[in-house]
């Protein structure tokens, strides 16, 4: 860097994701002058940073295995003056990939973290998926099965909100039945896949036309934007009642169905509890 030298940080910064044209020139420099390069794979930064003309650099494995161990001595390092970069594979380092109990440990030994900001791939299917973008939620990875799954599959089914999901070539064909499921098939989506590469497909439909594409296990990196659920029309009195009806004949009091009836039709509590008032027998436990 030109002048004098820079403070001892942690710097993320974001790499390609597939065109080593969208590395930046600040990306490169900070990556030129770093003492210390922390990445996943030393092999797959080794080849970036041939590309760059970088030799002689130190790098070392910070992955999910290593990330907590190298905390203190990265924090102590920085404490004396060295600028130490974080890489990740591909993209922007914490973003379903290693960094975030780094950049955590860092900040807690009260050194600074900066950002050279780059390529995610989360943000660049979501704004060429055609969705809504001015909300959207991340998901990354779901979990591969039980209880966890099948929360997450439950919330992403009546999230309002565009979602996000990263999937792998082998999992995306049970993933997207999984989704229809939970979703039904009509739900609009888009898959990205190996965006900014010679390959980059965007393949957009119903979760049911999705699924019939991926039939075919496809390769490469992949991204599904799912549309959001559509707004709940809201419940009138009388669906309000009978669902009171049910909670409170099933032992319920009315403070506590009055709370799950609200929830489960997204109406608002008071007018819930004002019309649990009204039914005969409902009791409110005392304080």
């Amino acid at each position: 860097m030109s002048g004098s030298p820079a403070p001892g940080a942690l710097v993320l910064i974001a790499t390609p994701i597939g065109n080593l044209g969208d590395l930046s020139s600040r990306a490169a420099e900070e990556l030129a002058t770093a003492s210390l390069i922390c990445c996943e794979d030393t092999r797959r930064t080794g080849r970036l940073l041939a590309h760059l003309g970088l030799t002689g650099r130190r790098l070392r494995r910070v992955d999910d295995h290593t990330e907590a161990a190298e905390v203190d001595d990265v924090a102590a390092r920085i404490g004396a003056g060295q600028r130490v970069a974080l890489v990740s594979d591909a993209g922007t380092p914490g973003i379903s990939d290693p960094g975030a109990r780094l950049v955590a440990g860092v900040i807690a030994a009260g050194h600074p973290v900066t950002v050279v900001p780059g390529p995610v791939a989360a943000v660049a299917a979501l704004v060429a998926s055609g969705a809504v973008t001015d909300r959207f939620v991340f998901e990354g990875f779901l979990p591969r099965e039980g209880r966890e799954r099948r929360r997450r599959l439950a919330e992403i089914a009546t999230e309002s909100r565009t979602v996000v999901l990263y999937e792998s070539p082998k999992r995306i064909g049970s993933m997207l039945e999984a989704l229809i499921e939970v979703c039904g098939g009509d739900r609009r989506a888009t898959i990205a896949r190996e965006i900014t590469k010679l390959h980059e497909e965007f393949v957009r439909g119903s979760l049911a036309e999705l699924s019939d594409w991926a039939a075919t296990p496809p390769k490469g990196e992949i991204v599904v934007v799912i549309e959001g659920a559509p707004a709940m029309p809201d419940a009138t009195d009388e669906v309000i009642v009978a669902a009171l009806t049910t909670e409170l004949a099933g032992g319920a009091s009315r403070r506590d169905a009055t709370a799950a009836v609200a929830e489960m039709l997204g109406v608002g509590h008071r007018r819930t509890y004002e019309l649990a008032i009204g039914i005969p027998g409902s009791v409110t436990p005392p304080s």
